[in-house]
Order: C-alpha cells, then structure tokens, then sequence
C-alpha cells in the first residue's frame, strides 16, 4: 500500500464517528464469535484438563484482538478489556459464570495483588511524585531556560533528548517518565511533535537498559541463565543485541539526515505548523507546575542523580550487597520490583529534605505533590492493570507451550535459528507486551539447545533479548510504550501508529544480521556489516520516501 493511501486510511480510522467504532468493534467480535465457537466444537479433547484452546494458537487471540481494536478504534482501554474478556471466553468453554471469575477474581484481582506488579506500581507512584516535586521546585523550568540558550534547532532538541535517555540507563519507566517531564518543554519549543518525542523516548528507555550492566535488566536477563553465568552472559550478548544497538544508530542518523517517513512524517508537518500533538492533547487537564521562580539546573540534576544512586542501591541490597555478595552477584540476585520501590521511596526522602532546605518548597507543598505524581499516573497504572490482566489470559491458555512446541519444531534450521528465535522473541513479545516474560520463555529454550560454550549461544540468547525488545517497543499493551506515551504525554495510539514503521525498519535489519550471524558467529563480522545495512537502509529511505526538513 502506497504512503498515500496509507494516509488516507489513518486518516478515516482518526476521523471515525464514535457510531462507526462502536459498529466496527462489534463486527470483529462477532466475526471472532463466529469463528471460535464452531472451531471449538471439533478440536481435541486431549488437553481437557487445561481447556479446548490450551496450549494452541488461540492463546494469542486475546492479545491480538486488543492489539486490531486499538489500532482501530484508537482507545486502548475498552480493546484491552474486550482482549481480555475474550481471553476469559475461551478459557471458561463460554461459560458466564467462569468469565466473569476469571476476569475479576484471576485476573484483575490476581494480577494487583502479585507483590511484584505491586512494586512496580509503588515505585510508578513514587516517581510522578518526584516529577511533580521536580516541577514544582522549578528545576525543569531551570533546565528548560538553560536548554533554551543552549539548544536552537530541532536536530539539537533530539539530540539532547536522545543523550539524556542514554544517561539514565537503569531503568527504563525511571527513564521515560524523566526523559519527559524534562524535555517536554525543550522540544516543544523547537517544534518536534509529541509523537516524535514519545518515539525518542521509548526508544531510548528499553533498548538502552537492555545493553546496560547496570539496570534492573541487566538483573532480570541474569536470573534466567543458570549456574550463576548470568552476569557473564549478560555482557557477552550486548555486542550481538543488534535491535538495541541499531535503534541508537537510528535515532542519530534520522536526527541527522532530518527527514521522517510513514505516519510520523505527517505529525512532524502539524508540528511544523504549530500543531504538536497533531489533534486533542490527552493530557490537557494534566497540570505542569513548573512554579518555582528561584529554581536551578542543579535543582534537577541532583534529585535525578539521588534517584539513580539510590535505585542501584537497592537493587543490589536485594541481591544481598550487606549480606556479603559482591557487586556484580548482588546484581544477578537482585529483585528489581522491590529495589527500585525502595530506592525510589529513600530518594523521594532525601529530594524533599533537599528542596526543603534550598527554600524552594515548605513541607505542606511536598505533601501535595505526592497525591498530585498520583494522580498524574493513573491513566498509566489503569492500563498497566489492565495489560497484566490481558497477560494473565494468554497464560492460562498456555501461552508458554505453545511457543516452545514452535522452538522445538525449529532446531532443523540451525544457521537460520538465531533469525528463527528473534522472529518468535518478537511475535510472542508483541503478542504478551512483556519482554520480561519472553526472556523467562526463551532464554532458558536457547541455552538448552545451544549453551554458552557454543558458536551460537550467544547469538542465540542475544537474539532472544532483541526479539523480546522489538515486540516491546512495537506492542501497544507494553509497559514500557504506555510509559513513554505518558512521558511524553502523547496519545498512545498516536505514538504506536508512528513508531511501529521505525521499529520495523530496525527490525528489518536486524533479522537480515542474524542470519549473517548464523553463518559467520563473530560480532567482528555481524556488527559493523549491520551497522553499514542500517545506515544504507536510512539513505535509501531518505532518496524515495523522506522529505529534508529544515532545523
């Protein structure tokens, strides 16, 4: 399909009435009907304990009816909850009284009271409170009329956005949310759209932690791999994780070469004309209180600087550091959910005594900002519950076997494998919304069939990691891309629909590096030829469908 008819789809999908969407939603749950119910009544009777649709393709169905009613009703909420409320369809037999359970009680309430999602909910909470506080003190507004002096074009606005997301690399909601709030004004006032800056921000808050020894997924990637090589493992991978590596190369290069392409090229043509969000702001009841007339750069710097001090902390309290293991143990053992909550409540300890005796705050002021970071978080959190719940589904239709019944049937194609696991990394990824999840599934699958001391393993492992990213960063019930939405405060739908053919240009890429990995498993080789391919790729892009923009 051309880019122009593209457009005019997008287009017809943004203009639709809300008649029209509520009509489209039924017809494709109804069409779904239509074709799950006859297929149940003849497949095998063999997985009866678990269900009809165990451990078959249907376990992805929930997922990838979130992921077309979103992009084709552009309101994430009501897709995940139609994804999810098919997913209990089809784990009950369509039974009323087993949906319902299974929504509510398995679900919801199962996913909210696991002390890990919990964590990560605290630790989000704790974060809008520090940005708010950050705001409030006058530090982001410092910064921003620093960066004003300094920053007079839109190439330098991305550059700086770019820079600051390698910088705070240990971990990636830390990043979005800070990235944001920080550069917001920046770019705003160099005319990058929202969407744009939701891009930057995504992809420089998961691909960078990724290849980071220090991050809480460093830690995460580390637990999967067994007899204590997780660390070791972990850092030999990062020269072959060639989706993270080459999205940094991306977002340079397209800063650059100024040009965009596929539905960004039409925000950045709003921006241009003075429309930043290229249609209704989501966040225009959000408040931006940027009060503090007396604040400074370092009134940012440093709450930024505790934070990250105090989240690597506690994440290597968690993994024992006062117990007596080293560094780099203590990392592999750590706990991510439960250092970064309380790294993040010490540091919101110690911001609030700072902005207090700098005199930028009185105590009452920080209390308020509290309930305010809350607040400002909620749409987030919502669809964060919302996304687990929908993951909850797809586990309990065995999701997990499905994927390794797939591996299995793989290993024939070994040169080809490292292509074949960041393909499957990716699909189940973007299916799930979690890159955590898809490590814990294939990781332990690749260094089964190839361990460490194979030509492949590495590459294989490493590959697993990429696919987990990409399906990450292009899924639109990820974590990580509803953050950067939040960050950027951007509309979500809007930043998937413009970031999805950036992600699969670099996705593109690199399944063509794994299969030269395959054949030629030295990062030497398969590095600096990917690297050559993306660049190439970009010029040609430029040449057919890029438009030069001035900065």
């Amino acid at each position: 399909m051309s880019n122009k008819n593209m457009e005019k789809v997008n287009d017809k999908l943004t203009n639709m009435k809300p008649s029209r969407v509520i009509i489209s939603v039924i017809a494709v749950v109804v069409v779904l009907a239509a074709v799950i119910i006859p297929a149940s009544m003849h497949i095998g009777a063999s997985n009866a304990e678990e269900g009809a649709f165990y451990g078959t393709i249907w376990a992805l169905v929930p997922a990838f009816v979130a992921i077309v009613l979103a992009l084709i009703t552009k309101e994430v909420y009501s897709s995940l909850f139609i994804g999810i409320v098919v997913g209990a369809l089809l784990y009950s037999d369509f039974s009323f009284e087993g949906t319902m359970t299974h929504i509510f009680n398995d679900g919801m309430v199962g996913s909210l009271a696991d002390s890990w999602n919990v964590g990560i909910l605290v630790f989000l909470v704790i974060l809008g409170s520090i940005v708010v506080l950050m705001n409030k003190a006058g530090g982001s507004a410092a910064f921003g009329k620093w960066a004003a002096t300094h920053i007079h074009s839109k190439v330098g606005a991305q550059i700086a956005t770019i820079i600051l997301g390698i910088l705070i690399f240990v971990d990636d909601y830390f990043n979005c949310l800070t990235v944001g709030s920080v550069m917001r004004p920046v770019t705003d006032r160099q005319s990058v759209s929202r969407a744009k800056l939701a891009y930057l921000i995504d992809a420089t808050a998961a691909p960078i932690c990724i290849i980071a020894p220090v991050s809480s997924w460093a830690a995460a990637v580390s637990s999967y791999v067994p007899d204590g090589q997780g660390f070791t493992a972990f850092v030999a991978a990062i020269p072959y994780n060639f989706y993270a590596i080459l999205t940094i190369v991306m977002m340079f290069a397209m800063a650059a070469f100024k040009f965009e392409y596929g539905p960004m090229k039409k925000f950045t043509a709003a921006a241009d004309a003075g429309d930043i969000f290229n249609g209704a702001n989501p966040y225009a009841n959000a408040k931006d209180d940027s009060e503090g007339k007396n604040g400074k750069v370092i009134d940012l710097v440093f709450p930024i600087v505790v934070l990250i001090v105090c989240c690597v902390i506690g994440l290597m309290y968690t993994g024992g550091l006062f117990s007596g293991e080293g560094i780099i143990d203590s990392f592999s053992n750590s706990d991510a959910s439960v250092g970064l909550m309380l790294g993040g409540a010490v540091a919101l300890i110690v911001i609030i005594i700072y902005y207090i005796a700098r005199k930028l705050m009185n105590f009452k002021d920080c209390m308020d900002a509290i309930p305010e970071g809350f607040k400002q978080m909620v749409p987030a959190i919502l669809i964060l519950t919302f996304a687990w719940t929908l993951k909850a589904m797809t586990d309990s239709l065995g999701s997990t076997p499905f994927v390794e019944a797939i591996m299995k049937n793989a290993g024939a194609f070994e040169k080809f494998l490292p292509a074949i696991v960041f393909l499957i990394a990716c699909v189940i990824s973007f299916a799930t919304g979690t890159s955590w999840g898809t490590f814990g599934i294939l990781i332990p699958i690749t260094l089964a069939a190839f361990p460490m001391g194979h030509a492949l393993g590495v590459p294989c492992m490493s590959a697993a990691m990429a696919g987990s990213i990409c399906g990450d960063h292009c899924s639109p019930i990820s974590d990580t891309t509803i953050m950067a939405s939040a960050g950027a405060q951007c509309d979500h739908v809007n930043h998937v629909s413009t970031q999805l053919p950036y992600a699969l240009t670099v996705a593109g890429v690199s399944f063509v590096s794994y299969i030269i990995t395959g054949f030629i498993p030295k990062v030497y080789v398969a590095l600096p030829i990917s690297v050559a391919l993306m660049v190439l790729t970009l010029v040609v892009l430029k040449l057919t469908v890029g438009k030069k923009k001035t900065a």
